[in-house]
């Protein structure tokens, strides 16, 4: 991520001097979102932040639970900006967003449909309403409504909706939503599909369902109310320096107590040949090993000196990890053989402890080479269909099973 913290200079310098970095990086690329990070005052909805705090393209976190858990924040602006590209909102546009936060978001949208549109932003906390409604107050902005609500009802006073946004993560797509937007509308969500793995999606409707018309990476706090999608923390060591994140969807399938000290047991090592240039993504590796491991991903977060112990995770924050019973498997990084014209790539190879640590290291390094033979090179799909859909995992359809809208995962 990119700080702007040592750069000295008004509101207005720092604003342009953001904006321009968004651009030049592709995360701007319409004339109407530019326009809207130039002009709106991001210092007035970070009130008792220092000014490059507020202009740095880091998330800035406003609240945590009593557990010490963070709950609400200014999004990261390159993500603000890429969501706000995907939504492609017009004048004139009725606009619904989950998740209030600051505000600022919203005040964008704001800026974008301009006075003959309607943002309307739902939170579930009062004091964060209640601050969005004060900070959009102080920018000037009078065609923003902040409502108090669940934001997985939507706000049926406001609809019907042109384009329909969330700033929180949901495990399944709202129906209110799917009710309260116009036909040929489009919504835009960060959608968990399996454990950890997600994509911030941009539906729009076909003749058969809802189907995905562009999808990113990013991680976001999950939507809290009526589809509370919270997570849970499991510690892997005695002081606290390694653990999981595990969600849902994986909550009986990891047991902390069998896990307790698991990093101790002996490590096993193996190799799997697929190499990735460096600079590169792992998002589409990482997504087909959580659709085809039994327990899907999670992120196994490392700090302090665990890596003095020998925790060797792929990245700085930790690696993906799964898990079966009392057994851990976490991937991990080594340079590869440089291309022909000298870039450097790096090898995938996956680290297992446990009983069974062997055997899901080699599980998950077949997975790995299975995706790297016959799927790497393929475009994703994303669908919300009408009907039911059959899995197919050998040609790359998967189904994720949900109360009232499952989901289909292909490679196309």
């Amino acid at each position: 991520m990119t700080t702007l913290s040592n750069e000295t200079g008004s509101a207005e310098q720092l604003r342009d001097a953001l904006t321009d970095r968004l651009v030049a990086q592709g995360a701007i690329t319409s004339e109407t979102v530019e326009a809207a990070f130039r002009s709106v005052p991001r210092e007035l909805f970070l009130p008792g932040f220092p000014l490059a705090t507020a202009y740095a393209d880091n998330p800035t976190y406003t609240k945590a639970d009593g557990a010490g858990t963070q709950i609400s924040a200014a999004s990261q602006p390159t993500i603000v900006a890429m969501m706000l590209e995907q939504l492609a909102p017009r004048t004139g546009d009725r606009v619904f967003e989950a998740g209030a936060g600051t505000g600022v978001n919203a005040a964008y949208l704001s800026q974008i449909v301009g006075l003959e549109g309607r943002v309307v932003t739902v939170d579930i906390d009062e004091d964060l309403v209640d601050g969005a409604r004060n900070h959009l107050a102080n920018a000037g902005l009078i065609n923003v409504q902040a409502v108090l609500g669940d934001g997985a009802l939507g706000h049926r006073g406001g609809a019907p909706y042109h384009r329909v946004i969330a700033t929180v993560s949901t495990s399944e797509m709202p129906t209110p939503w799917l009710e309260q937007v116009v036909p040929g509308g489009r919504i835009v969500l960060p959608l968990r599909l399996r454990g950890t793995a997600g994509r911030v999606i941009a539906f729009e409707r076909s003749d058969d369902g809802w189907v995905s018309v562009d999808d990113r990476l990013a991680v976001f706090m999950p939507l809290r109310g009526s589809m509370d999608d919270a997570r849970r923390t499991v510690h892997l060591t005695g002081i606290g320096d390694v653990t999981l994140q595990v969600h849902k969807d994986q909550d009986s399938a990891v047991d902390a107590e069998l896990l307790a000290g698991i990093l101790n047991s002996e490590r096993q090592e193996t190799w799997t040949g697929v190499t990735i240039l460096a600079g590169t993504t792992y998002e589409y590796q990482d997504l087909w090993l959580a659709l085809t491991l039994p327990n899907s991903l999670m992120r196994m977060s490392v700090t302090g000196t665990a890596r003095e112990r020998g925790v060797t995770p792929m990245f700085g924050w930790g690696a993906m990890a799964t898990v079966d019973g009392g057994s851990l498997a976490y991937l991990t990084i080594r340079p590869g053989e440089p291309t022909t014209d000298g870039r450097k790539t790096y090898e995938t190879g996956v680290i297992g402890h446990g009983p069974a640590g062997a055997a899901l290291a080699d599980l998950v390094a077949e997975q790995i080479r299975v995706w790297n033979t016959g799927f790497r090179d393929r475009t994703l799909r994303i669908e919300l269909p009408d009907t039911a859909a059959t899995a197919d995992s050998a040609t790359g359809r998967f189904v994720l099973h949900r109360p009232n809208h499952p989901i289909t995962v292909s490679w196309e």
